[in-house]
């Protein structure tokens, strides 16, 4: 029996960095765009005018990425069963001292609704990035509630990234080699995800 299998293709794992390469430009980008504290991070870019272009082209790729992504593993995220209700009822057993295990699937609940968050943050995102791209094409109600909404939003997301960065690294150590390498070690997999590493292996976990 191997000791790793397989969680990612080579494929999705491009995909993820391309969403993750084209949101950290975006967000290093935006930063002085947000609020005048961060024009410091323009230098980066080489000035204000760069930052926005950059700013620009890098929201192109994280919206359709994104969407693409999320679109990919729709089947996955999107659905909830038994298991997963009972992981969120004891919040995944991340507020409790004793040891939880779930019946996981390829996903838990947390990650679902993670993707589902940025599926949506990335509509409105891209939505109200439009109006504001192209001010003087929009009545000015509009391009000013597109402001408030995409610095909100934008709040918001990071907020949600700083977690699944957390709980991809820190939190959940083993959870990281999935991205990096495509495979992950199958204790890992038995312990944190059963009935995926199940109908993956065709093994009893």
């Amino acid at each position: 029996m191997s000791n790793y299998i397989e969680r990612f293709t080579a494929g999705e794992r491009v995909l993820h960095w391309i969403v993750t390469a084209s949101f950290f430009t975006l967000l290093l980008s935006g930063l002085g765009l947000f609020s005048r504290l961060f024009n410091g991070y323009f230098t980066l870019f080489g000035g204000g005018g760069n930052a926005i272009m950059v700013h620009k082209i890098a929201g192109i790729v994280f919206f359709f990425s994104s969407l693409y992504m999320f679109l990919k593993h729709r089947r996955d995220v999107s659905t909830f069963d038994e298991d997963d209700r009972r992981w969120i009822e004891q919040r995944g057993g991340y507020l409790s001292r004793e040891e939880a295990h779930f019946n996981i699937g390829k996903y838990n609940p947390g990650q679902k609704l993670f993707a589902i968050f940025i599926a949506a943050a990335t509509l409105i995102l891209g939505v109200t990035g439009l109006f504001i791209w192209a001010p003087t094409l929009f009545p000015r109600w509009i391009v000013q509630l597109s402001l408030m909404i995409h610095g909100l939003m934008f709040v918001g997301t990071v907020m949600f990234v700083v977690v699944h960065v957390y709980l991809a690294t820190i939190g959940n150590p083993g959870t990281i080699e999935a991205m990096l390498y495509g495979d992950v070690r199958s204790m890992w997999a038995k312990r944190h995800h059963p009935k995926w590493y199940k109908e993956a292996s065709g093994e009893n976990p």
